[in-house]
């Protein structure tokens, strides 16, 4: 298992996303559960292997239908090897993620696949405006909504959907993330947000901090 998800192992499997080669995509998946758990391997492999690709994405070295269709790959991969009804999966409140008043869904579709890589189940609102998004995570009952924004004023909005989940008495988590609040460290505060994910690996982090503050 050592070799399967060492640095290199993942960057094999990286570029094997990249070229969209999805028979050696299948192999490793395979051979590396045959020597640990599902949702072990999708942690330690599929996840590191989306934020390289993310990064190279922000780099300028990989294409953006790269992205999109290695999110895609891995979505594949997470609901054949770990399936939504398997006792591998992380119990959890009911989650959603939302692009919010905005057109850029890159980083969406990153955070999302690796969430559910990492054994998250949750649900794609796509892009909704304020009212939209407040009156679904009222009417699911959702626990915790990661928002995505590129602009500027799509983040300013995130303490609309703040005071408009107080006032349906929604007791939600809000996560965000996205360019406006990476170029201002304070941002997620100034809006209300519980927290934000940098990158995809910070978002699972904050899903899994929270996950475990629930269960203590």
């Amino acid at each position: 298992m050592e070799r399967i998800i060492s640095d290199k192992g993942v960057e094999a499997f990286t570029a094997n996303l990249l070229a969209l080669d999805r028979l050696a995509v299948d192999r490793t998946m395979e051979q590396a559960r045959n020597q640990a758990g599902s949702l072990q391997v999708v942690d330690r492999l599929v996840v590191p292997a989306l934020e390289k690709i993310g990064r190279g994405w922000e780099e300028g070295t990989v294409a953006l239908a790269q992205v999109y269709m290695a999110g895609r790959m891995c979505e594949e991969l997470v609901d054949r090897f770990l399936p939504p009804s398997s006792s591998e999966r992380t119990s959890q409140p009911k989650m959603a993620i939302a692009l919010l008043d905005d057109y850029h869904s890159l980083g969406k579709i990153i955070v999302y696949s690796a969430l559910r890589a990492s054994g998250y189940e949750l649900e794609d609102y796509g892009r909704l405006t304020v009212p939209e998004l407040v009156q679904r995570v009222c009417a699911d009952s959702v626990r915790f909504i990661l928002i995505s924004t590129l602009m500027l004023r799509s983040a300013l909005q995130v303490k609309e959907v703040r005071q408009g989940l107080e006032e349906c008495g929604s007791k939600a988590k809000i996560i965000v993330g996205g360019a406006p609040f990476r170029f201002d460290s304070v941002l997620w505060q100034e809006v209300g947000a519980d927290g934000m994910g940098g990158d995809a690996a910070e978002a699972v982090r904050l899903v899994k901090g929270y996950m475990e503050v629930r269960h203590a």
